[in-house]
């Protein structure tokens, strides 16, 4: 039987071609159904404030650099999105007066226009928001040195080396995009032989960093988080870490402070993720095969399922 078309773009896959009754599962989890779904491999966590959440999301990086050495060198891989962890990680790195020489972090995503990624210096760069939220706030005596900070270029023969170079990635963290994607790993276009089923888990995972179209519904995403809801500011191409990488990563950590994704988003790749139900149109899925995955929620952000008028 053959799939149902997205709701939202009819030429692309994504969450809204899985079974009406998968979605509807997912929209019925009250929060102590979501605590629930933790299991060997996928932890679910609940953080009553805001604070809290994002002090523990600055801690993972915090954690990851404090085992780094010169002869065992560790990274984080971390996003834009959420973005309010960073300037509590300057600051703690300053507060301890920590030396990051051996420290080292690998952006996971950029916009890609005109052939090249995003200039630095562009204010939608995520390679400028790091810095100027993160690195650039660091003392100059305990910052990660420039050769240690990993962002993925066009070419992207150097970036995915870093990965291959002997260097331990501790932890990925991410956000969860409306298309249920970690950095711009988004469901394919409907076309040529995925016309009429998306890419299985199998060929998802072979993908490495590469180049993206996006789903219109990251553009629109981002446009809301980014731009004030201009989407003609957003770029329609982008450079993404990809699940190569991610299964390099130890520990993979999504956090969900209720500004990004809704409320249905937040339960379904949960549940997926627990059931170990797979679907590439449902990119967030596909971490039901990593060994170790963890939810973080802002208990004040994950809404309910419910009708509300506004």
């Amino acid at each position: 039987m053959a799939r149902k078309l997205s709701m939202l773009a009819a030429d692309w896959w994504d969450f809204t071609t899985l079974p009406d009754e998968l979605l509807t599962d997912a929209a019925r989890l009250k929060e102590k159904d979501m605590l629930q779904l933790s299991r060997d491999g996928f932890k679910v966590i609940f953080y009553d404030t805001l604070e809290d959440f994002y002090l523990a999301e600055a801690l993972e990086y915090i954690t990851a650099w404090k085992q780094a050495t010169s002869d065992k060198p560790v990274g984080i891989c971390g996003p834009i999105g959420p973005t309010e962890q960073l300037p509590l990680v300057a600051r703690i790195v300053n507060e301890l007066q920590m030396n990051l020489s051996n420290a080292h972090f690998w952006g996971m995503d950029e916009w890609y226009v005109n052939g090249k990624e995003l200039d630095a210096t562009h204010p939608i760069s995520f390679e400028k928001a790091d810095r100027d939220l993160c690195f650039n706030k660091m003392d100059k005596r305990y910052r990660i040195p420039d050769s240690n900070l990993h962002f993925p270029k066009a070419d992207t023969k150097e970036y995915i080396r870093s990965w291959e170079s002997g260097i331990r990635c501790a932890v990925m963290q991410g956000g969860q995009g409306d298309t249920k994607h970690w950095a711009f790993n988004d469901p394919f276009k409907r076309e040529g032989k995925y016309r009429d089923a998306p890419p299985t888990p199998q060929e998802f995972r072979k993908l490495t960093t590469r180049v993206v179209d996006l789903h219109p519904i990251t553009c629109m995403q981002n446009a809301r988080t980014s731009a004030g809801g201009v989407v003609t500011g957003i770029p329609m191409q982008a450079l993404t870490v990809g699940p190569v990488q991610t299964w390099i990563a130890e520990k993979v950590s999504i956090w969900h402070a209720g500004t990004h994704d809704n409320a249905f988003g937040q339960r379904l790749t949960a549940m997926m993720i627990s059931k170990r139900i797979m679907d590439s149109s449902v990119p967030m899925s596909l971490l039901a095969d990593h060994p170790n995955v963890q939810f973080n929620y802002f208990r004040g952000g994950i809404g309910v399922c419910e009708t509300e008028m506004h």
